[in-house]
């Protein structure tokens, strides 16, 4: 069993942690989220946010860091599942049984959830 410490040992050197330190200064000013180096998947969330960034200076410090530190690319690819769709920065929830979000072609349109009225007569 590896303990937290045993994997983040990368981060005793001090080039790899003033890479790592840029990274979050960048990963604050552009989504406004502050990363602590103490946090459990911090590897993985950095590697998430380099991915979504638009600034050219944190993706080439993100890949300078995952240069030094080997292990870095292979976390990076082992926690890679489908990815979330988001609308306006925000998650979307999926259907637990359709996971596309579309109806069945042959299947019967879905009941309204509530009654809408136009105009004086109910809409169905």
């Amino acid at each position: 069993m590896t303990t937290l410490a045993s994997e983040r040992s990368w981060l005793l050197d001090p080039n790899l942690l003033k890479l790592v330190h840029q990274c979050r200064r960048l990963i604050q000013s552009e989504f406004g989220v502050k990363l602590h180096l103490t946090e459990q998947h911090l590897e993985e969330r950095l590697a998430d946010y380099a991915g979504k960034t638009r600034s050219p200076h944190l993706i080439r410090t993100w890949e300078a860091l995952k240069a030094q530190v080997p292990q870095l690319s292979v976390s990076a690819e082992s926690g890679e599942a489908q990815p979330k769709r988001l609308y306006r920065g925000q998650v979307i929830e999926e259907e637990p049984g359709n996971p596309t979000g579309n109806a069945e072609p042959d299947s019967p349109p879905l009941p309204r959830k509530t009654k809408v009225i136009y105009r004086g007569q109910v809409i169905e």
